[in-house]
């Protein structure tokens, strides 16, 4: 999503929500999150589980320089020990040949997922070993652009919104959805500002 949608979005969620409203004037817009489709994405998905942005960086560069090319067919002509030597676990080595194999064999066309509807692209995506609903609604958001994705999942969001809507606990994932329903076409925009406003909402005591 880009700028313009972003504000769009924002104004038709201050019209659907008061506390967003409030929110959105206090702290203002999000900037656009936006990451390329295709496979690499994918791949970088898998390095950057569980490690720290800087590490995931570090082994993404080194896992690009070892490959012939960044393609199912590339990963194919590198053993696992070198992909070890890069920095990759064994576990993410398996998560990476099942991305290839699902690329090659057909049962994921990562250039095809843009044609699917949303349900359809998370349940495709979420076949892969490896790649649980938060990654798949992640690469619909940023890769794809789709508008009306809720990572209720995300530890960060339950929180900024358990901030925003004064409530004592963060809510469950459910308990998330349903709080968010009436942002609908918008939930995108609606999950990128808590992430923004998140990281500047005092903490109630």
């Amino acid at each position: 999503m880009n700028k313009r949608q972003i504000t769009y979005g924002l104004k038709a969620l201050s019209r659907a929500d008061s506390d967003l409203a409030a929110a959105i004037k206090t702290f203002g817009a999000p900037e656009p999150r936006v990451r390329p489709e295709g496979f690499e994405t994918f791949l970088g998905t898998i390095v950057s589980q569980q490690i720290s942005t800087a590490a995931a960086t570090a082994i993404m560069g080194r896992v690009r320089a070892l490959l012939p090319s960044c393609t199912p067919e590339g990963i194919d002509q590198v053993s696992d020990a070198a992909l070890r030597g890069a920095g990759l676990s064994f576990r993410k080595i398996e998560y990476v040949r099942g991305l290839a194999q699902a690329e090659q064999t057909g049962a994921l066309e990562v250039n095809a997922l843009g044609a699917l509807s949303d349900a359809a692209a998370i349940e495709r995506i979420t076949a892969l070993r490896g790649f649980g609903i938060w990654s798949a609604e992640i690469y619909l958001m940023f890769s794809l652009g789709r508008k009306d994705i809720f990572p209720a999942g995300d530890l960060a969001l339950q929180v900024a919104l358990g901030r925003l809507k004064s409530l004592e606990t963060k809510p469950t994932p459910s308990q998330a959805r349903a709080l968010t329903e009436h942002w609908s076409p918008w939930r995108s925009v609606g999950a990128l500002f808590l992430w923004h406003y998140y990281q500047g909402a005092p903490v109630s005591e």
